[in-house]
């Protein structure tokens, strides 16, 4: 083979690797977020979750820890589940506990099932979303899922008819914890195994080092939302249900809400 067949040779071989490395980067995207809906099923089984279907006037639960309570707000009521109702128009139940999650009782309050024991049976509950918990983070893995299931028992047998969506943990320092990306992923395939929507604002990059300082308020509130977190927060829970509903009519924002924050 002379020299210049040999260059020609290199050349097309050359070219042909960069094509194909380009097609495979193509398909693999690793610049591309995930998206609500592909978060939502990406677990065995997800993708057959009804779509959510809610009244104008929804009732709804919103359950968890110190998130839901709205700690770091300048007041609690302008929590990001209270932020819900205004942006909604639904009719919220909040119930918050800090330092709460399914193993971790709380500073005032129990964990998780103990206080689904102790919600109102009488209620009928449209929506309930079950948010958190980071504070399950240095439980370990043990016991985590079974602690769980019986929480989620607890809710599917208060409320029968209650559609439930499942607002996992939302990070709140970086770099991220590896117990806050396992409790993430479990979360994620108990709710897969159940056909429940799973919202990962871990997975859909809501919090991130660029707008962390904009979200998270790292001194006295404690790596807890500041105002305008809570606010960002109930925008994007907002967004990620009509994601998942049939109609976005019954989650439309109302008229009297202030322009969204996007931090």
């Amino acid at each position: 083979m002379t020299s210049e067949r040999r260059a020609r040779g290199w050349g097309l071989g050359i070219i042909a690797v960069g094509v194909a490395a380009i097609v495979a980067l193509a398909a693999w995207q690793p610049w591309r977020s995930i998206s609500a809906v592909d978060a939502a099923s990406s677990s065995d089984g997800v993708s057959t979750v009804e779509p959510l279907s809610l009244p104008a006037d929804a009732d709804v639960l919103v359950f968890g820890d110190s998130w839901t309570y709205g700690a770091a707000a300048t007041v609690p009521t302008d929590g990001y589940a209270y932020r819900l109702e205004r942006l909604t128009g639904w009719d919220v139940t909040v119930d918050g506990v800090r330092g709460s999650g399914y193993m971790k009782p709380g500073w005032d309050g129990p964990d998780f099932r103990t206080r689904a024991k102790w919600l109102d049976p009488a209620a009928d509950y449209d929506l309930i979303i079950i948010q958190g918990s980071i504070n399950d983070r240095q439980q370990g893995e043990r016991g985590y899922r079974e602690a769980v299931d019986a929480t989620w028992d607890v809710f599917a047998r208060l409320y029968p008819h209650a559609q439930i969506v499942i607002f996992g943990p939302t990070p709140h320092q970086f770099p991220i914890d590896e117990g806050t990306a396992r409790i993430d992923r479990d979360l994620q395939k108990a709710a897969a195994d159940r056909h429940w929507w799973y919202i990962s604002p871990l997975q859909e990059q809501w919090v991130t080092p660029a707008n962390y300082l904009d979200v998270i308020d790292v001194g006295a509130g404690k790596r807890h939302p500041s105002d305008p977190g809570h606010a960002y927060l109930a925008e994007r829970l907002q967004q990620a249900l009509v994601d998942r509903s049939a109609s976005t009519d019954a989650v439309a924002p109302t008229e009297d809400e202030s322009a969204p924050v996007r931090p």
